[in-house]
């Protein structure tokens, strides 16, 4: 089609989102549809199948092109580098039918209001709404902007003061209905597919098809034998794939079915509250909440009250969340950006559970529909279940080139089979079955379920180690691992934490630690009252629930829980709040108990969480509890020790992970739900330091070593302390002893310029201090120019990391290729990180199994093709019960055996081919297709000269002990066997054995083991299949039994002809095997010739590493950098497709 498009015809869907798409606009066009349909009908269905697998093709035979205002039908495509093409109708929804029951009108106020898109995508005076369905998500026509807009959630662009006065008081009647018919109903509906659908579209794949005209070409030749085996094997395949996606399907259904059907309260802005199904529920709805235990079924953003919810549907961590009510502020801006926090805090997402919903002043906890069906975040889920990321574009490439290599190889011997036949005088229907007859011998039709063997058999390895794939193709692309970002809390180390101690602080400075271990309570003040009440733990069921951070700070308090009753009766205290009063045993606590009023939940972006509380009969508090760098700038400056830097670098380059606490006293004139978070988090008095102890997981440390030994980067991103973060790196071995940590500070400055950027060494020294424990770090200011010996690893905080893709984005590139620690992230920038690093990926694949597949499968096909071709030259070919014999006998079991071998059990320092045409792997097929070709060429021509050779006569065999001068000849008629036009053949008979033979060496040789699977020893069952064949294949060889050679049209041939035979297969096999083995897989040799002639991978990884390497003034050190300095801002930038491969093809 090009890229020139008429005026409106081309736009883009769901720009800038992960799931954009091309979108052009035609026309269907009566003639063309008419011709089509002709062409259908002349063609016997090849022309739909074509359209079935073309897409794009239907669209521009049925239509014309035209502007998306005037479209009946839609083109999409993916933008993403498969470039994926499907096409959609438009369809119109008409708002008449609302007419008799609400009276609307076109100028209704409801109609006549442009401010929403449902409003704008109305067309008058008809009042009908264009609008398409992809991918389970309805977009409508905008009638305003000209273009399609996603429909089913409320606009980005709302304000919370436009939220609260909106749809604080719930929506009309007719409001209702006209949502309701526009955005369609509030479900995740998956239809069990029906099994005749699955059973069409999985005997409509290309593979299928082919096999289908093979076997109807092998019928027609009387080859039924191997024609009922590929159709048995067929159907086996098909009913398990078909059985596979119903049960999927099944199970889909099952899981989300419930959604659909619960009742909800929604509150009508004149009907009141009113009991409702919830697929009738639409976005700008307001719902009541009330109870505990309650599924949510759509996304909502709580408005009023707040909530604990387990969002472990989502998350897969069943920790509870509390969900605070969305402020009602005076700012324009749209609702999600209006605070540094994650909006997330105040969205109710479907399919997650309220556990406990409490109301605040009004009594009530209600919430705003923000998303409903396929929109909502579970929606979003099953839909990536549904319409699953393709696989990696080169493998499917390669795999594509392999193919197409070996069509066109099949079209050579077409045209080579054609003027062979009618030169020969045969007839046309024999030389159109001989024509076709190369391609099911130079495309294997076998090739998919002998690479599909590989990947079950992969996956039952993986099964058995308790690691489970829902996505089996994507087992291969693992291989394309080559960085590895962990987590640290968690992942690196231990899940639960110790707490170790507390550090108390007064106005003189810190004081002395207060040690848990020792058995000693915390004696009361307000760092205890922190650790009693600054938490989101809840009682559910007589049992305390929560974040295990702030479980085991609650349990060292000795404090317990409990809910306030109705008759707690305290000035500005909910009843059902929930209460921690100090144990019976404890003494000298002045409190009865601490009431939590209300909380600003924990947020990664924010590093804190504060809460109110209310002491029983005494003051109103606020406490704050997070990162302390974080806490100790909310606090005033006077209550802050002078050694708070010093104090927290000594249990931060421990390992320890800290958290700070703060404090500081309320008026009681406002009720807590009024004040506002930037009010409570003011001119705190700092408390002191809880120091927790995170140890490394026993694992830890080994799978590290073995990842960086096999050269897989491993770079760490977490939430945690930079220092801390660096300590673990060191104890894990990821920064290992000798290699030195470069600490990257970047900040955004007022005026010109506008950030700065700052680089200091981290050295490592022993603390006097606290000697028995671990090494701390020291921030050298002034270092000598030595920190480019030995090898180097930055490290920077999340903050860092936001300035310098704002302002350093030309730096961003060379600090990632050595960028290994990571602090202080919040998740979008741990999702931007990874972004990034994709940009300088060096893609490989791990695919030796499935190479081995390919290159047995090519050659196979090619010996095949070698011999017949050969044949063809005296109009003769192999005959049915020979084919059988290497199709089924050979390499059926051979591709059923060969992809057993397990993985190795030790990664190596290198990589094997990236891809399927590397050239050490093309150079090996090449060469072994050679190799065979020269192999049957020498055994075709010598046979004819054999003495005891000719045309006339058809057996020759010798009396034993008796000389070939002293031959019985056996004069017999050629013979057709069967109705594919063989007959019995000295050449045939050499043909025959040396193919069959070199199947099998082949398969021998190709069984790669070390250094990426396990030796071919170990696969028993693969050796004991070849040890068999070989035996079996010399049997026939040499064993004079008439009867055999019969059955297999083979002739009698002189014994020293037979050792020939096999003088040219070991010749083939040893040459074959030093080649592979010296030349091939030799990587010393290549890494040479890749010197020797210049070549540098042309990676983005790879380009940086080598201009870095090259560099003298890199790394910096004890500098400071600037945005407008040359080659520091925004000007030079870089750019890599995602998938782009850079690695040395070996």
């Amino acid at each position: 089609m090009g890229d020139h498009f008429e005026k409106g015809q081309h736009a883009l869907l769901n720009e800038g989102e992960e799931n954009e798409m091309e979108i052009f606009g035609y026309r269907t066009q009566g003639c063309r549809k008419t011709l089509c349909l002709a062409g259908s009908i002349f063609s016997f269905g090849i022309l739909p199948l074509v359209f079935y697998w073309r897409p794009a093709w239907h669209v521009w035979a049925n239509c014309v092109p035209c502007s998306l205002q005037e479209a009946d039908v839609v083109l999409l495509r993916t933008t993403d580098e498969f470039q994926t093409y499907s096409w959609k109708k438009v369809m119109w929804i008409y708002l008449s039918s609302l007419n008799s029951e609400f009276g609307v009108t076109p100028d209704h106020p409801l109609i006549t209001d442009e401010e929403f898109i449902i409003n704008r995508a109305i067309r008058k005076p008809d009042l009908k709404v264009r609008c398409m369905k992809v991918q389970k998500i309805r977009y409508v026509w905008n009638n305003l902007e000209g273009q399609f807009q996603k429909i089913g959630c409320l606009e980005d662009w709302l304000s919370s003061t436009k939220i609260h006065l909106k749809f604080g008081s719930g929506l009309t009647r007719e409001e209702q209905a006209i949502r309701r018919l526009i955005c369609g109903p509030n479900t995740i509906d998956v239809k069990i597919t029906p099994i005749w659908k699955l059973l069409i579209k999985e005997v409509l794949n290309p593979f299928y098809i082919f096999q289908l005209f093979s076997v109807c070409l092998w019928f027609s030749e009387d080859y039924k034998e191997y024609a009922f085996a590929i159709i048995i094997m067929s159907i086996m395949s098909i009913a398990l794939t078909v059985y596979d996606l119903r049960e999927q399907s099944v199970k889909l259904h099952r899981l989300v079915e419930s959604h659909n059907s619960i009742t909800v309260s929604v509150c009508g802005r004149k009907a009141g509250v009113q009991e409702l199904e919830s697929r009738f529920l639409v976005p700008g709805d307001l719902l009541v909440l009330t109870g505990n235990k309650v599924q949510m079924p759509c996304d909502a953003i709580l408005i009023d009250g707040s909530c604990v919810v387990d969002e472990g549907m989502l998350t897969g961590e069943s920790i509870p969340v509390t969900k605070t009510p969305l402020p009602k502020t005076e700012s324009s801006e749209p609702w999600k950006t209006q605070s540094e926090a994650d909006y997330k805090r105040h969205v109710l997402f479907c399919g997650t559970e309220i556990i406990q919903a409490r109301g605040a002043c009004s009594g009530t906890v209600r919430a705003v529909v923000l998303q409903t069906g396929f929109n909502t975040a579970k929606g979003d889920l099953v839909r990536s279940i549904l319409y699953p990321k393709p696989m990696n574009f080169k493998l499917y490439r390669d795999a594509i080139r392999f193919l197409l290599c070996l069509v066109g190889t099949a079209t050579i011997g077409m045209i080579y089979t054609l003027c062979v036949y009618v030169l020969s005088g045969e007839s046309p229907e024999e030389v159109v079955k001989k024509a076709l007859d190369v391609i099911t011998i130079a495309v294997p039709p076998a090739l998919p379920a002998a690479l599909t063997t590989g990947i079950i058999y992969a996956q039952r390895r993986l099964k058995k180690r308790g690691i489970f794939c829902i996505s089996p193709q994507r087992i291969n692309v693992c291989g394309q691992l080559n960085l590895v970002c962990f987590d640290k809390t968690g992942t690196l180390t231990r899940d639960g934490l110790d707490l170790w101690g507390v550090v108390p602080c007064d106005r003189s400075g810190f004081q002395e630690i207060h040690s848990f271990a020792s058995g000693r309570s915390l004696p009361w003040g307000p760092l205890c009252a922190a650790m009693a009440t600054c938490h989101s733990l809840i009682l559910l069921d007589g049992t305390i629930q929560g974040d295990p951070l702030d479980l085991k700070m609650f349990e060292a308090t000795t404090w317990e829980m409990a809910l306030s009753g109705d008759d707690f009766h305290i000035k500005g205290v909910p009843a059902h709040a929930v209460v921690v009063k100090p144990c019976k045993t404890a003494s000298q606590v002045p409190v009865e108990g601490i009431a939590i009023l209300h909380q600003f939940p924990f947020s990664s972006a924010l590093q804190r969480m504060t809460v109110i509380a209310q002491e029983m009969g005494g003051d109103r508090l606020a406490f704050m509890k997070g990162a302390p760098e974080r806490v100790a700038s909310f606090c005033q400056p006077e209550t802050v020790p002078t050694s708070f830097v010093s104090e927290l670098q000594s249990y931060t380059t421990q390992g320890f992970r800290v958290i700070a606490l703060a404090y500081k006293k309320l008026e009681m004139d406002h009720h807590s739900t009024a004040l506002t978070r930037d009010k409570v988090e003011s001119d705190l008095i700092f408390l002191g330091l809880l120091i927790l102890e995170n140890r490394l997981k026993d694992e830890t440390k080994p799978v590290l070593e073995e990842l960086i030994s096999a050269r897989i980067r491993t770079v760490m991103v977490t939430g945690d302390n930079l220092q801390t973060a660096i300590t673990v790196a060191r104890k894990s071995g990821m920064v290992s002893e000798s290699q030195k940590v470069i600490l990257i500070e970047a900040n955004e400055t007022t005026g010109s310029p506008s950030a700065s950027m700052t680089w200091k060494l981290v050295e490592e020294k022993k603390h006097i201090a606290y000697s028995n424990q671990n090494n701390y770090i020291n921030i050298r200011e002034e270092v000598s120019d030595n920190g480019r010996e030995g090898s180097y690893h930055f490290a920077l905080s999340g903050k860092s990391f936001q300035v310098i893709s704002q302002h350093f984005s030309s730096l961003l590139p060379k600090i990632l290729i050595n960028g290994t620690i990571f602090a202080r992230m919040s998740p979008g920038q741990k999702s931007s990180l990874v972004e990034e690093f994709q940009k300088l990926e060096e893609g490989r694949a791990a695919l030796v199994t499935s190479f081995c597949m390919f290159k047995y499968m090519a050659l196979y096909s090619m010996i095949q093709y070698v011999g017949v071709l050969l044949l063809y030259w005296e109009t003769n070919s192999l005959s049915n019960y020979q084919f059988l014999f290497q199709d089924l006998a050979i390499t059926t079991l051979i591709g059923i055996t060969m992809n057993l071998n397990g993985a190795y059990p030790k990664l190596v320092p290198f990589r094997p081919a990236g891809r399927l045409i590397s050239p050490p792997l093309l150079l090996s097929v090449i060469f072994n297709i050679l190799l065979s070709l020269a192999m049957h060429i020498v055994g075709f021509i010598l046979v004819q000269r054999q003495p005891w050779y000719s045309m006339e006569m058809h057996s020759v065999c010798t009396l034993q002990n008796e000389s070939i001068s002293k031959l019985i000849i056996s004069p017999t008629a050629p013979e057709k066997i069967g109705s594919n036009g063989a007959f019995t053949s000295f050449e045939n008979t050499t043909i025959w054995f040396l193919g069959t033979i070199n199947c099998i060496i082949v398969a021998l040789i190709f069984s790669k083991g070390k250094p990426f699977r396990q030796p071919i020893y170990t696969n028993y069952i693969f050796v004991l299949v070849l040890v068999i064949q070989l035996s079996v294949c010399l049997f026939i060889l040499f064993a004079d039994i008439p009867e055999l050679y019969r059955r297999l049209d083979l002739l009698c041939t002189p014994i020293l002809w037979r050792v020939y035979i096999i003088i040219m297969l070991s010749s083939n096999f040893i040459v074959s095997l030093v080649v592979e083995e010296a030349i091939i897989e030799n990587r010393a040799l290549w890494m040479t010739f890749k010197r020797c002639f210049g070549y540098q991978s042309k990676s983005q990884y790879r380009i940086w590493q080598r201009a870095l390497a090259n560099d003298p003034s890199w790394p910096l050190l004890n500098q400071t950098s600037f945005s407008d300095m040359p080659g520091c801002g925004r000007g030079v930038s870089y750019s890599n497709p995602v998938f782009e491969s850079n690695e040395e093809q070996l």
